[in-house]
């Protein structure tokens, strides 16, 4: 017979979460801390040149966009506490960083799917993403060898490229990822 009273986990305070060592990867997800595995030697190959691509467009465009690539804190709420570590973001309105982390939504967000829990990219993650509003989030899922784009403004988009494929960033009106050159990078 179980307990009609299930012991909750504790909720973690920003205070708390601040005081773990740096050394530990951890995400907060409603107040409850979720420990992050470390990125394989493909993750950051991907999060590398991802993010040189993302840096690069932005610099030659002189735009005041900024990417950062984890680990880096967003907190999407105060209450209850939410903190992620995406693996790469572009982040547009810079009253929401203050020297620690981003206080907010990011405008962009990539996930590279980690074979441990890759739940947590394709479910978790894309439910908070959207809900607390992020205008775009792409999952790279280098086993699968597939880009899922979620844009989440206007008319949902929710579509699905292999790493054959040119895939548009919606945000900006004319950049474009060829993930052939991307993963080709990955057998070099």
């Amino acid at each position: 017979m179980t307990s009609a009273l299930q012991l909750q986990p504790e909720s973690i305070t920003l205070e708390q979460y601040e005081a773990l060592p740096e050394s530990r990867r951890a995400e907060v997800f409603e107040g409850v801390i979720y420990d992050m595995a470390s990125p394989s030697q493909i993750h950051q190959t991907l999060s590398m040149e991802l993010s040189n691509i993302l840096y690069n467009y932005i610099k030659n465009k002189k735009g005041t966009c900024q990417v950062f690539s984890a680990p880096f804190d967003v907190k999407l709420s105060d209450r209850p506490l939410t903190i992620v570590q995406p693996d790469i973001m572009v982040i547009c309105d810079r009253d929401k960083l203050d020297g620690k982390r981003c206080n907010g939504a990011p405008d962009f967000v990539i996930e590279i799917v980690s074979p441990g829990n890759p739940a947590d990219d394709y479910i978790r993650k894309a439910y908070y993403y959207q809900i607390y509003g992020v205008r775009e989030y792409w999952i790279v899922d280098p086993k699968r060898r597939m880009v899922t784009v979620n844009y989440f403004e206007g008319e949902l988009i929710n579509v699905a490229y292999s790493f054959d494929a040119t895939v548009k960033v919606n945000i900006y009106t004319d950049l474009y990822i060829s993930f052939s050159d991307v993963a080709g990078l990955l057998h070099s």
